[in-house]
Parts: structure tokens; C-alpha cells; sequence
């Protein structure tokens, strides 16, 4: 079945409640929270669920002031069509297409993930024939409608969360003395240096880390706007996801500082399973190991449809070819999805060609970009929280807390750990890979202008950051 233009076929609303709080919870607990808390334990101590409570104060934060924006504005391209609103044409075009950039990379590397998991399970098969699969199965999905994505979303992250759910369950028995011969013990939050045994500054030093970890809860904004009713549905997922993301994150991270030495973790090596041998649960590392490949399967299902509706408004917008536009009679944006595809088989090919360093390559290639956007997200919604304010007050039905107070406070804590990154050896290169991605977005903008190139469908009133910009995302979706 091919593609028509948007004028005649549009984004349907496919998705349910359901699947939009699913989708937000899929975005995030992954390998980072299964594999990627080892780091964080082994650096900064019993006391790494506070690294964990900071980073998820700063997501909600930030999340909360999308949901702002998002409720009183639904629109498919999200924090880009705000960005856009607030600074104009070259901030939603460079937010835009440095968030396409982050999630391509991501779709690249999780089926390289799944690869090499899947590998160790049936070596015969090699690493970029397993992923190539992945990369095609997950398109297929992508590509029978909205409502096929959503379920397959709503299935991967009811595993994940059931997983999670689980192991506090079975990890708060064993704490408190209720698990079979078990008994309250919680020395090792005090017996092995202390609760501070690296300093006071590992707390902190850890939130670069996490924040990466818990990427992901924006995607919701974007997905509400194929949906019945956007604005109630952005306001009911982010008041209820958020504080459930920081529950799982910080008591997870916190019963296994409890149960397991810190300085018994091994970075790289999951925690969790550390802790269910502890408890003494056998075959937890196969479970675990497929309940990591369920939450790969996840990220990649999700980084394709939000960086193919990201395209299909940034075509919209005169930002990307204007083809883009085109969905099929499900309403689904093939083309786009193919095209976002293409850099994930290119990753294949690299995992084919380079398998030993493709990870590190893939890591910094994704860099500080998450954080450069949620920068954007914070100084639009200063911004047009202001205007809308002065305009149309009840636009405003979801309001951040103490502005703008708290939303200063947050762009500064987002700018902080950006310049940390550029202290740390170990991030720098993501921190100037970003920059020169930015840099690269911002020198093709300039090219397009001066050589014609249209911006925003070619509206010139989005030169200036006026209120003209703001007209509701097109194409909208059908209700």
C-alpha cells in the first residue's frame, strides 16, 4: 500500500491511555537501569539512590514544564513546534533534528544490544545478522499502524514493569526480615567506608550519568497528539509516569545498596542480579538477561516511531523534504520510517565491520545531545509561559510549580551538568561530539537560508519569535 500526501491522509488517533502511559515507562527502564546502576553504585556509594532522586527531580521538572506547553498546545512536534514558538525558525529546526539525530542513534545502537545478547544465547549466529532481524521486525511493527505500535509498546513495558515491581517486592522481604531466612540488616549501607566512602561530590558527578538513563518520558508528548483527547492525556501521563519512574529507580537502587556490599558491584554487571543471588533466587542472570532484551526491543520500537513523527512534522514545518508528509490509509508515515531506519542498518553494517568498538563509537555519538534539548525545553517554556500568560490565561490548565523560580533553577542545574561533562575526561567527548552536531545543524540552517531554503512551510513570520508562531502543528492528526 503506498503513501498519498497529507492532505489526504493524516496521523490518526490510534492510541490509547494506556499505550501512551506505557510508552513513557518504555522509554526509560532499560539497560540503564538494569545494567547501568552498577557504575553509579560502585561510584558513589550505599547512598546512589540519591544520585538517582536528584536526576529524577530534574526529568520530572522538566517533564512537568513540557506538560505545560504540551496540554495547552497538543501538537506532534512537541517541544520542537515550542522551541519554534519561542526563539523561531533555527531553534525548532536545530531541537528538531538534534532529537531525530539522538533517537536514530539510539534505534542503532539498542539493535546492536539485542545482537550481541541474543548472540551469546546462539553464538552460531553472527552479531549483525541477529540485529539486522531486530531492525526488521521492529520496522514491520512500526509500519502496520499506530494502534500496532502502541500495543506492541504497552506489552514490552508491562514486562519491564512487572520485573520491576517483582524484584522490590521479593528485595523489601528480604530487607525487613520477611523472606525466608532472612533478617533486618542494614550494615552495608554503613560497614564498607561509610555512607559517603568516595565524598560528598560522587553524588552529583553521578547525575551526568543518569540523566541518560532515564530518557524517554518526553516521547508521550509527542505520541499524545495521536490520541482522542491530547491535552488530558499529556496531563494524566506525566503527573502519573514521572512519579513512578522515580519510585522504581530510587527504591530499586536503594534496597540493593541494602542487600548487596557496595563495593561488591562490579560496573558493567547487573545489580539486580547480584542481589536475587544474594537473596538466593537461582536462574536470576537468564531471566534478567530477557527481561533486558524485552526493554531493548522496547527503546527500539519506540526510537523509530518518534523519530519518524518527528520527521513527519519537520516536513510539515519545511524543515526536512517535503515528503515526509506522506502517510499511507492507516495514517502511518512510511516514508518516514524507512528513512529512519537507514542509520540503523548502517549501524548494523558498523557492528558487521567494527565489532569491538562500535559501542563506544555509537555512546558518543548520541553525547550530550538529550541534554542540549532539554535545555531548549526549559528556556521555550520561560518564555512562552510569559506570553501565554499575558494573551490567553486559560490556555494554562497545567501550570508549572513556582514559576519562574523553579524553572530557573532547573535550566541552570541542566547547564551545570553540561559544563561538568566538560571537566570529566570520560564525558568530554560526548559533551564536544554534541557541540559539533549542534554546531553542523546550525551551519546548514544558515546555508538554507541564504540559499532560499524554506523554514516553517514557508511562513518568513517565523524569523522572530512572535506570537504569529504560534499556530498548532500541521498536519494535525484526526480525531
Amino acid at each position: 500500500m503506498g503513501t498519498v500526501p497529507d492532505g489526504a491522509h493524516q496521523l490518526k488517533p490510534g492510541l490509547k491511555q494506556r499505550h501512551l502511559t506505557m510508552l513513557s515507562l518504555g522509554g526509560v527502564i532499560g539497560a540503564g537501569l538494569f545494567v547501568g546502576s552498577s557504575a553509579i553504585i560502585n561510584q558513589a556509594g550505599p547512598l546512589a539512590f540519591i544520585t538517582y532522586g536528584i536526576t529524577g527531580l530534574i526529568v520530572l521538572l522538566v517533564m512537568r514544564m513540557l506538560g505545560e506547553m504540551a496540554s495547552a498546545k497538543p501538537c506532534s512536534g512537541s517541544f520542537t513546534d515550542y522551541a519554534r514558538m519561542a526563539w523561531g525558525e533555527w531553534a525548532g529546526f536545530s531541537t528538531g533534528w538534534l532529537y531525530w539525530y539522538f533517537w536514530v542513534i539510539v534505534v542503532g545502537f539498542e539493535a546492536v544490544v539485542g545482537g550481541q545478547m541474543i548472540n551469546k544465547w546462539i553464538p552460531s549466529i553472527p552479531v549483525w545478522v541477529i540485529a539486522l532481524v531486530l531492525m526488521m521486525v521492529m520496522t514491520a511493527v512500526n509500519l502496520l499502524s499506530v494502534g500496532a505500535f502502541g500495543e506492541a509498546e504497552y506489552w514490552f513495558a508491562s514486562i519491564k514493569v512487572v520485573a520491576i515491581v517483582a524484584f522490590i517486592t521479593v528485595a523489601a522481604l528480604f530487607v525487613f526480615g520477611l523472606w525466608p531466612g532472612a533478617s533486618v540488616d542494614f550494615g552495608n549501607l554503613t560497614d564498607h567506608g561509610g555512607l559517603l566512602p568516595n565524598g560528598l561530590a560522587t553524588l552529583f558527578v553521578g547525575v551526568v550519568v543518569v540523566i541518560f538513563s532515564m530518557t524517554g518520558v518526553e516521547v508521550v508528548t509527542i505520541a499524545a497528539a495521536e490520541s482522542a483527547e491530547p491535552a488530558k492525556s499529556i496531563r494524566k501521563a506525566v503527573n502519573s509516569v514521572v512519579f513512578r519512574i522515580l519510585a522504581f529507580f530510587v527504591i530499586s537502587t536503594f534496597l540493593i545498596a541494602v542487600i548487596v556490599p557496595w563495593d561488591s558491584v562490579v560496573p558493567g554487571e547487573s545489580p539486580f542480579v547480584a542481589a536475587l543471588d544474594r537473596i538466593g533466587i537461582p536462574g536470576t542472570a537468564d531471566l534478567l538477561n530477557l527481561v533486558i532484551l524485552v526493554a531493548v526491543l522496547s527503546v527500539l520500537n519506540s526510537g523509530l516511531y518518534t523519530s519518524s513523527r518527528l520527521l513527519f512534522v519537520m516536513g510539515g514545518r519545511g524543515d526536512a523534504p517535503a515528503w515526509m508528509t506522506s502517510t499511507n490509509k492507516r495514517g502511518v508515515p512510511v516514508k518516514g520510517i524507512l528513512s529512519c531506519t537507514v542509520v540503523g542498518y548502517g549501524c548494523v553494517v558498523l557492528a558487521a565491520l567494527f565489532p569491538d568498538t562500535v559501542f563506544l563509537f555509537l555512546i558518543n555519538a548520541s553525547g550530550a545531545v538529550f541534554l542540549f534539548v532539554y535545555f531548549m525545553i526549559c528556556i521555550s517554556e520561560l518564555r512562552l509561559r510569559r506570553r501565554w500568560e499575558k494573551e490567553d490565561p486559560s490556555l494554562l490548565q497545567f501550570r508549572m510549580w513556582l514559576y519562574p523560580g523553579l524553572p530557573i533553577l532547573v535550566t541552570t542545574a541542566i547547564v551545570a551538568v553540561l559544563i561538568s561533562m566538560g571537566f570529566r575526561e570520560a564525558n568530554r567527548i560526548e559533551l564536544m561530539q554534541g557541540v559539533a552536531v549542534w554546531v553542523v545543524l546550525t551551519i546548514v540552517y544558515v546555508l538554507r537560508k541564504r540559499l532560499g531554503g524554506r523554514g516553517s512551510g514557508g511562513s518568513s513570520s517565523l524569523d522572530s519569535p512572535g506570537a504569529d508562531n504560534e499556530r498548532p502543528a500541521t498536519p494535525q492528526p484526526t480525531s
